[in-house]
């Protein structure tokens, strides 16, 4: 049997797709996602690839931004860093209550969307070993 075919290919121009710089949370993430954390709080997790994305995700997932995304008392905002797995969890009280009559993701599985879609263009992370 003969050895598979090898082809070199060119490295990728820097404005290839997929070359491209991060311009939201979600590019710079594993996975957001949002679930419930109980008929009466939603949680939010932000799974960062790597240390630079965290960095990022620590700066700019706050309470006062999660307040404004949807709709909630910053007060009533739980902010959750875990840097050893570059993770950062928001929990906040539902709207409505899971289930009620209003409710119109009761298992609050798409609530992640406005986090996910934040600008994150502008926001440096620090060289690596600067604290």
């Amino acid at each position: 049997m003969s050895e598979p075919r090898r082809v070199s290919l060119p490295d990728p121009a820097p404005d290839a797709p997929g070359n491209t710089p991060p311009t939201t949370l979600a590019d710079l993430a594993v996975e957001i996602r949002s679930k419930n954390a109980g008929p009466f709080w939603i949680t939010l997790d932000a799974f960062m690839r790597d240390d630079a994305g965290y960095a990022v995700a620590e700066e700019i997932i706050t309470a006062d931004l999660i307040a404004n995304l949807y709709a909630v008392p910053a007060a009533d905002v739980l902010i959750f860093r875990i840097p050893e797995l570059k993770i950062i969890k928001a929990s906040f009280p539902r709207l409505t209550s899971q289930g009620s009559l209003h409710d119109r993701d009761i298992h609050a599985g798409q609530h992640h969307v406005p986090l996910a879609r934040i600008n994150v263009a502008h926001i440096h992370p620090p060289a690596p070993g600067h604290d």
